[in-house]
């Protein structure tokens, strides 16, 4: 029986921040992301949130053996969804296909209290711009909801456990993209 896979469409498009292997692009149908806090994490993250007329790109790769319990204990917070008919990939044959995201009853409101960090953001679009380039950030960012939420700067001390070193080219794109959203930084 062959293996499954996810989709990520957050920091698992960085494959620095994982091991799975058979990494690579794929699009899921009818979904968007937005960011999303719930009672189970202090910051809030991205999450899939269904929309019948938007597809996301990210990455499928896949779960050897099926072991999912590595990542259902890094994706705590989500469930974990069928996917497979949704997603447009070019493996040989029709994998079983799941992506996690937030069920709309366990979400909350996006506050200060609870910001986006940026060093969790910078591995999300670091991710983005090494699998789609500069064009797959900009979409990432077109196609995510939510950007009134507040990012915390955190890049001087990162709270973020996967969090990854960037260049200064990757920080001014970033710098520059993100302020076009009219997010509001926080300072750290």
């Amino acid at each position: 029986m062959a293996a499954p896979y996810f989709f990520g469409y957050g920091s698992l498009v960085n494959t620095a921040t994982h091991t799975y292997g058979d990494a690579r692009p794929a699009r899921l149908q009818g979904w968007r992301r937005a960011w999303v806090h719930t009672g189970l994490r202090e910051v809030a993250f991205l999450s899939a949130v269904p929309c019948k007329d938007s597809a996301i790109d990210g990455l499928i790769a896949e779960v050897p053996e099926a072991d999912w319990a590595a990542l259902d204990e890094r994706e705590f917070a989500y469930d974990r969804l069928p996917a497979s008919e949704q997603v447009q990939h070019d493996v040989a044959g029709a994998p079983e296909i799941s992506v996690y995201a937030v069920a709309l009853e366990k979400q909350n409101g996006v506050t200060d209290q609870h910001p986006v960090l940026l060093s969790y953001l910078d591995v999300v679009l670091q991710g983005y711009l090494q699998v789609f380039g500069e064009a797959g950030v900009k979409d990432f960012i077109a196609t995510t909801d939510g950007w009134e939420a507040p990012l915390l700067n955190d890049r001087a001390a990162p709270r973020y456990p996967r969090h990854q070193r960037l260049s200064r080219a990757e920080r001014s794109l970033f710098d520059s993209l993100i302020a076009d959203t009219g997010a509001r930084v926080l300072p750290g």
